[in-house]
């Protein structure tokens, strides 16, 4: 009963911060971090204890699921060079200079050093999506990091599985069986991924029930990741490429009404791991300082040397890419390379990889090391949410490649245009060819005539001028006045239900109805 009072106390806590970051404009990750870290200092405050499938089977599977389906292909075929140089070459070195700097400074076994080299190699695709949600970043800038920390993250969990075999069997396991492991992890994951994905495709496509949707979509990635963990594989490479596959093509396989349901669904599953998840960071720190062995007090400064590591190997290996990757829009290359290396969190992978490192080696000893490595990796995460975290958004805005709202306002207000041109092109078809009478053409031409009114005012720059402010209104009319009869309409649902004249099933259908013709008109 207490595990499930101190899960809702988590719940409420985390989304309120949350709630409170959005409104002040702060990175939610990085105010939850401080949170928890803040709650986990007050005297009294209760020891928490995360078991390691809590987070790996619970947490990630969603999370890298849904970060996975909001990933471009289009804008991953312009950035796979840098993505697979940063996914595979920078984790690698990550891992061996973390490595080798663990045995220097810290009393870390050379194994244990790997383990914890493998640990932080990789940056957090969880923590990424969500800092960059906010930022107004181009496409590909935006895809490059993300498409980094998914199969990063990938890789860095392969080697550490490696690391682990490593360390429990005190240096028997031979590098080329690692290598041959690391292989048949990393690809067998992504067979099993390719193949749920398939499987989940012809459920689908078969499938127009909204909540057996639902339920398929929230299944989907705790499938993929459970079987490829079943068959000895990468559950983290399935996911990621379960949902990069069924994101290309999700908007075939169910219509609006059902994309707006799984939408929100997943928004508030997804807003509520991330709430939660970044706080037990914050409060677990405190906890796993106080069960370190006697002499482990240095744990600061080898925390801070092993962060300071990360982050200037990270410029030496984006740098140089700055050299080949396009500018864009118009601004040096260097300056991208100073968004994607600043934007290499660690989160929430690092901190359940590290819990999931066993207490024992395979000869019944204890794993020498294993507390100090959980420090490490949670007081780096820490660091880099809060430090790298609250300075991203001021470096992007200096940089120069921020979208500015009047280009996005002027490529929504154009794409608008075209849609309403299409939409009256195949109108003028039908009248042509008399398929449809003529009176229902001309009461579906008038919103899209109204929107085609209010695109023409733009001109090239964007400024507006020229724009009828008669013609510029009649679209805000037109859905002011459909809100008004949508609202009068659901309080008279309302009433016919209160007065027993029509069953609850049919209020849910007609609200639901009026709700999807509501979020169609768009904006507020």
């Amino acid at each position: 009963m207490r595990a499930v009072g101190t899960v809702l106390v988590l719940v409420v806590l985390a989304t309120v911060v949350a709630t409170g970051a959005r409104r002040w404009r702060i990175p939610a990750p990085s105010l939850l971090v401080l949170a928890g870290l803040a709650v986990a200092l007050i005297p009294g405050a209760p020891a928490l204890h995360v078991a390691p499938e809590t987070i790996g089977l619970v947490v990630l599977p969603p999370l890298l699921y849904a970060s996975a389906e909001e990933l471009s292909l289009r804008d991953l075929r312009t950035v796979w060079r840098p993505v697979t140089v940063l996914a595979l070459g920078l984790v690698l070195a990550s891992a061996a200079a973390v490595g080798v700097l663990a045995v220097a400074l810290t009393p870390l076994t050379a194994p244990m050093a790997l383990v914890l080299g493998a640990v932080l190699a990789s940056t957090d695709p969880v923590a990424v999506t969500a800092l960059g949600r906010r930022l107004s970043l181009p496409g590909r800038v935006q895809v490059m990091v993300q498409a980094e920390s998914l199969f990063n993250d990938a890789t860095s969990l392969v080697l550490f599985k490696v690391a682990v075999g490593l360390a429990v069997a005190s240096g028997a396991v031979g590098w080329g069986a690692a290598g041959g492991q690391f292989v048949l992890l990393a690809g067998g994951g992504s067979v099993i991924g390719a193949a749920v994905a398939g499987a989940v495709a012809l459920i689908r496509r078969r499938t127009a029930d909204p909540v057996l949707e639902t339920v398929i979509a929230l299944v989907t990635p705790y499938g993929a990741y459970v079987l490829a963990e079943l068959a000895h594989t990468s559950g983290v490479t399935a996911v990621v490429v379960a949902g990069v596959v069924l994101g290309r093509s999700g908007h075939r396989l169910s219509d609006a009404r059902i994309r707006l349901q799984l939408h929100a669904v997943y928004s508030v599953v997804v807003f509520l791991l991330e709430s939660v998840v970044f706080a037990v960071i914050g409060l677990e720190l405190p906890t796993m300082v106080r069960e370190l062995p006697p002499g482990s007090g240095a744990w600061p400064l080898q925390a801070l040397g092993l962060a300071a590591l990360l982050i200037g190997l990270r410029v030496l290996w984006v740098w140089p890419m700055s050299a080949v990757v396009e500018p864009v829009r118009g601004v040096a290359s260097w300056r991208v390379a100073a968004v994607v290396t600043w934007a290499g969190t660690r989160g929430v992978m690092p901190l359940a990889a590290a819990l999931s490192i066993p207490l024992v080696a395979d000869d019944g000893s204890p794993l020498p090391g294993r507390p100090l490595v959980l420090v490490l990796t949670t007081a780096i995460v820490v660091f880099t949410l809060v430090a790298q975290g609250l300075s991203l958004a001021p470096l992007v805005n200096r940089s120069g490649i921020a979208l500015e709202p009047e280009d996005t306002t002027r490529e929504q207000e154009q794409t608008r245009e075209l849609l309403a041109r299409a939409g009256l092109e195949h109108l003028d078809q039908l009248a042509d060819l008399a398929a449809a009478p003529e009176a229902a053409l001309a009461r579906a031409r008038l919103p899209l005539e109204a929107l085609l009114r209010q695109s023409r005012g733009y001109d090239q720059d964007g400024d507006g001028e020229g724009r009828s402010p008669e013609d510029a209104s009649v679209l805000q009319v037109h859905r002011q006045l459909r809100r008004d009869v949508i609202a009068l309409q659901s309080a008279e649902l309302r009433r016919l239900y209160d007065t027993h004249r029509i069953s609850d099933t049919t209020r849910r259908l007609l609200q639901y109805d009026l709700d999807l013709e509501e979020a169609g008109l768009g904006g507020r």
